[in-house]
């Protein structure tokens, strides 16, 4: 019997106010879908130093102030997919159930006499990134006939005062730290609600392997996947040896 796959989810999980500690269990977040993409951007203050001197080279730059590092992802909410882990067992009717404790990370806190937002730490199998949550962009999608939506994408940023070295997180232990998967085996595709095979390997450009993908994954119906299917979109069909 093949032995079954554990996908690893991302997860937002608040932090104290000096970025050490993880606090507040009750606000972190599962997502629905995992990001297709993870957008880290690395930025330095260098400034040209003026006054007097010899105009003859290029002047020298100088470092004047301490880095930002930025974080940049999509994250997909469809009240049609499986819930999140710790979204509960009743059905969602409005997906801004789902996203409101995304949205928790952007709304100020108060701590002593002023409002900051929380400190949130974004993981991902081995990926680790703590900071400040700049910027967050909610489109709400597919309403319902009673007028509430149904799917929504959110763009969050999230910035960090300094560069640091990388963190490599464990990618094996308990539930939420991630799984590894057996060796041999390739990072699976979720499928949005309404998506078809076709589709996906079209955007991977293996448009014109969806039949072998589809064959290797036992899809019966390539137009009619399950939202939050996970599909192996580099398995094929082994070809018989002549």
């Amino acid at each position: 019997m093949a032995e079954t796959v554990r996908l690893a989810k991302a997860e937002l999980r608040q932090l104290d106010a000096d970025f050490r500690n993880e606090i507040n269990r009750e606000n972190w977040t599962v997502v629905q879908f995992n990001p297709e993409t993870l957008k880290v951007s690395f930025a330095n203050q260098i400034a040209t130093p003026t006054g007097a001197g010899d105009q003859s080279g290029t002047p020298a730059r100088q470092f004047v102030g301490a880095g930002t590092t930025k974080l940049s992802l999509q994250l997909w909410f469809d009240v049609n997919a499986p819930l999140p882990e710790g979204g509960g067992t009743q059905p969602v009717d409005d997906v801004r159930k789902l996203t409101q404790k995304v949205a928790f990370f952007i709304t100020p806190q108060q701590e002593g006499n002023k409002f900051v937002p929380p400190a949130v730490r974004f993981l991902w199998g081995s990926f680790q990134f703590d900071g400040l949550m700049d910027s967050l962009e909610e489109s709400l999608e597919f309403f319902s006939s009673e007028g509430k939506p149904l799917r929504a994408s959110m763009m969050l940023n999230l910035s960090q005062q300094k560069i640091t070295r990388f963190t490599f997180r464990p990618t094996s232990g308990p539930p939420g730290t991630g799984v590894t998967p057996p060796r041999g085996t390739s990072p699976l595709t979720q499928a949005l609600a309404g998506a078809t095979l076709q589709g996906l390997a079209t955007l991977q450009g293996q448009g014109n392997n969806w039949q072998s993908i589809a064959a290797a994954n036992g899809i019966e119906n390539p137009r009619l996947l399950q939202p939050g299917q996970l599909i192996d979109m580099q398995a094929r069909v082994a070809r018989p040896l002549l």
